[in-house]
C-alpha cells in the first residue's frame, strides 16, 4: 500500500472507532408514530376528496348529457329548398 492509502485507512479507523453513537431523543418513536398517523389521515382525506370530486364530475356529466342530448342532430335552422 502507498503512504496516502495508509493515511486514509488510519483516518477512517479513527473516525469509526472514535466517539460513540449520537444521542437519540427519548421521544423519537412517539414523534414518528404521530407524524405517520398525521400523514395517513391526510392521505385518506385527499383520497376521499378526490373520489368525491370524481363522482360529482360524473354526475354533472350525466345531468348535462340528459339535458343537452349531444347525440341527437341539431334542429335545422334553414327552410327546405323547394321549387328547384
Amino acid at each position: 500500500m502507498s503512504r496516502s492509502a495508509d493515511r486514509r485507512d488510519d483516518e477512517i479507523r479513527r473516525l469509526l472507532g472514535g466517539a460513540g453513537h449520537p444521542a437519540v431523543p427519548a421521544d423519537l418513536a412517539e414523534r414518528a408514530v404521530a407524524r405517520g398517523s398525521r400523514m395517513l389521515r391526510r392521505e385518506r382525506l385527499l383520497r376521499r376528496a378526490g373520489w368525491t370530486l370524481f363522482a360529482l364530475a360524473v354526475l354533472a356529466f350525466v345531468v348535462w348529457a340528459a339535458v343537452a342530448r349531444p347525440w341527437e342532430p341539431p334542429p335545422a335552422t334553414t327552410p327546405p329548398l323547394e321549387g328547384w
